[in-house]
């Protein structure tokens, strides 16, 4: 089974392909990423007309490479997946017209892939995992602990109440004067910087729903910076160090929480996976390893490449989806909202259980 994977939910143009071996697992073709960093800089985040025009002006010539590395045409094909949506809309628009027309044109089975659910099923597609596993989402605009039981069963167990953490980053860089991207950056000034300097707070934690908030902390940090101004060097990469533990201790108190709710949503998990951009950050991973092997589980998380946006994720979603009969046709639409995974009211479903079991 050969699929094609298209992306273009936000700054990144992407196409794929991506194959079913012999022995169920997947092969990455082909993964050709475009991204728009230089397009976006001089605006310190993304600007989604800008985004839309450069996905329109690559995308064709991406899916003929992509097909050409994989030494593959159209007819090859099984099915053409295109993300579908949550993002940008008119990145979205680009990437789904341009997914349907070749579905007709190959007549190729078409399937609209929740882009998040992408992110989600990765590590299935690197590591052949099985379900049901915990699933950390973190990118710059999504931030989600979710029980994945299987394709398209998904359960919310928390999420950010404010602030994604890559978005909190991304901000805290801008304040700091870094470069856009900014995770990446902080990331790199904290390495010579002392996390111990500025006593920043860890939002909610030791709640009992394991959900997050950032916006304080950003808050927090941008008081400290204004207290020592003007900032040195040493000041900024302290300043990032500090954040960045405050963030990664969040993180695993809120893992530590979700891992402790996931075995009344879907019994015993076979891993804890990290997904998305924020996914990439040395210390989260470090941190989060640790933490899985705490609980007995294995940290699976998808190879650098395969952190931020691109087209195998979506290749791969759509062969998961194949594989079970789930297509769409001509009228899917683009979604800028989209979410993929039902929320679970975890105290109300335990007054339900012990009122039974009384």
């Amino acid at each position: 089974m050969n699929v094609l994977g298209i992306e273009t939910t936000c700054d990144e143009t992407a196409a794929a392909i991506v194959t079913v071996e012999e022995d169920g697992r997947g092969a990455i073709r082909s993964n050709e990423v475009l991204s728009q960093i230089a397009e976006h800089a001089a605006y310190g985040g993304v600007v989604p007309e800008i985004a839309a025009r450069a996905h329109v002006e690559v995308l064709d010539r991406l899916v003929a490479r992509a097909l050409d590395n994989a030494g593959m045409g159209l007819s090859d094909l099984d099915g053409i997946a295109v993300a579908a949506g949550p993002g940008l809309i008119g990145g979205v628009l680009v990437g789904l017209v341009t997914g349907k027309t070749l579905a007709l044109v190959a007549r190729k089975p078409l399937i609209a892939v929740n882009h998040l659910e992408a992110h989600a099923l990765t590590a299935r597609l690197t590591d052949g995992l099985a379900f049901p596993y915990l699933l950390l989402l973190a990118s710059g605009g999504h931030t989600q602990l979710v029980a994945v039981k299987g394709v398209g069963e998904y359960v919310r167990l928390g999420g950010t109440i404010d602030d994604a953490i890559g978005e909190a980053f991304d901000k805290v860089a801008k304040l700091l004067g870094l470069a856009y991207p900014g995770g990446p950056e902080v990331e790199r000034a904290a390495e010579s910087g002392n996390p111990e300097r500025f006593a920043l707070p860890r939002p909610m934690l030791g709640r009992r729903e394991p959900n997050f908030s950032l916006s304080g902390l950003k808050t927090a940090l941008r008081i400290e910076a204004e207290r020592i101004a003007p900032l040195t060097n040493q000041d900024v990469a302290d300043l990032c160090a500090s954040f960045q533990a405050a963030v990664v201790d969040v993180v695993v108190d809120r893992v530590r929480v979700a891992l402790r709710d996931f075995g009344a949503v879907a019994g015993h998990p076979t891993a804890l996976v990290a997904a998305g951009g924020v996914a990439a950050n040395g210390a989260l991973r470090r941190a989060l390893a640790h933490q899985a092997g705490e609980a007995g589980l294995p940290l699976v998380a998808p190879p650098l490449p395969l952190c931020g946006d691109n087209g195998a994720m979506i290749a791969w979603a759509g062969i998961e989806r194949l594989r079970l009969g789930l297509t769409d046709d001509i009228t899917a639409p683009a979604r800028p909202r989209w979410p993929f995974a039902q929320a679970k009211d975890l105290a109300k479903d335990g007054a339900q259980a012990q009122t039974t079991a009384g």
